[in-house]
């Protein structure tokens, strides 16, 4: 990051005393929660996780430091890590999902895909992808790498939902083909390095915005 978008030292500090006002904001709705899915504890939880989140981010850019925190996904619920202390081999297991919400999109970029493929056989009365959706996806995956498609997706017609991707630690590596027909039904939980999710859970613009706030009324 050039020094010109770096943060400053005071915006810095006022990510520390959000995470605060976080902390105290959390604690409260705890101590008065009205049961066991009481939305305001819910709506807490998420304030001091994207607080964190934010302050950690800001400390790293101006001073390169981190936090040991360590932000919860939406279902963390990983057993502890049970794998070799020195793996051997690694399996990266990845999920992005998409919504569809430009079919049109979607089908005039697969077709212009299609269209610059001289070995594939067309007639103008055979077109390769028509109006079919799933020739369409099976034509941009086979020509895009999945972090293509990530970086993107808005060109594509898709829109981003959720992604996860774990790092799972292995003894040796598995015989060629041999999980093809079923990639995750052997992921050990266990076995997970590391895990990074994104999620809309803390990326909503309405927390964004409470944080902003809140940072705005320690600045001022």
């Amino acid at each position: 990051m050039s020094d010109a978008a770096q943060p400053t030292a005071a915006e810095v500090r006022a990510a520390a005393e959000a995470v605060k006002t976080a902390l105290d904001r959390h604690l409260a709705a705890v101590e008065n929660r009205t049961g066991e899915d009481d939305p305001a504890v819910y709506d807490a939880f998420n304030h001091l996780a994207a607080a964190a989140e934010a302050y950690d981010e800001r400390l790293y850019d101006r001073y390169d430091e981190v936090t040991p925190f360590e932000i919860p996904g939406a279902d963390d619920s990983l057993p502890p890590y049970a794998g070799p202390e020195e793996p051997n081999a690694l399996s990266v297991l990845i999920r992005r999902d998409y919504a569809v919400i430009e079919p049109q999109r979607l089908l005039a970029q697969a077709q212009r895909i299609a269209d610059l493929d001289p070995d594939e056989e067309r007639t103008d009365t055979a077109p390769v992808v028509g109006t079919s959706v799933h020739a369409a996806l099976g034509v941009l995956f086979g020509e895009f790498e999945p972090d293509e498609i990530a970086s993107r997706h808005k060109e594509f017609g898709l829109e981003e939902g959720d992604s996860t991707l774990w790092v799972s630690a292995a003894d040796d590596l598995p015989e060629p083909g041999e999980w093809l027909s079923t990639p995750f039904d052997q992921a050990d939980p266990q076995r997970v390095v590391c895990r990074f999710d994104v999620s809309s859970v803390f990326d909503e613009d309405e927390l964004a915005q409470d944080l902003d706030d809140d940072i705005d009324e320690v600045e001022s």
